[in-house]
């Protein structure tokens, strides 16, 4: 399982990714997908909506489930990536290429706080 150490990531299997303009784009990691299988439907957030760290803003559901995504940090849903609704297995073809969505952190420190890939792999290891 690939897991990039230019991520950072949540206990709930979300990664995140600094863009060049500040935002997060947030996704969930490739250990989710497979757990959950394949994509059929994507809940996307509303744009402009204020997120608090940990709330339920977005749904994946595949074939075996759905779950929420959670968002990293405080901030607020700056766009989404709508191709997803679309097509959903998206995530499953590259679940570190699809973005579920963009936010722009209250704080961007609150990202450093974030797991890395090694500490994100124990906590994945931890799961098995």
């Amino acid at each position: 399982m690939s897991m990039p150490a230019d991520l950072k990531y949540t206990e709930s299997h979300e990664w995140v990714r600094r863009e060049a303009d500040g935002t997060l784009a947030v996704g969930i990691s490739e250990f989710a997908q497979e757990a959950l299988g394949d994509m059929v439907f994507v809940e996307l957030p509303e744009v402009g909506r204020s997120l608090a760290k940990g709330e339920a803003c977005a749904v994946v559901e595949s074939v075996k489930a759905a779950s929420d995504v959670y968002a990293p940090v405080a901030g607020e849903v700056t766009a989404v990536n709508s191709a997803l609704t679309e097509k959903p297995e998206l995530i499953n073809t590259s679940a570190f290429e699809a973005w579920i969505f963009k936010l722009k952190p209250a704080n961007a420190a609150d990202v450093d706080a974030l797991l890395d890939a090694a500490a994100y792999q124990a906590n994945v290891d931890a799961q098995k």
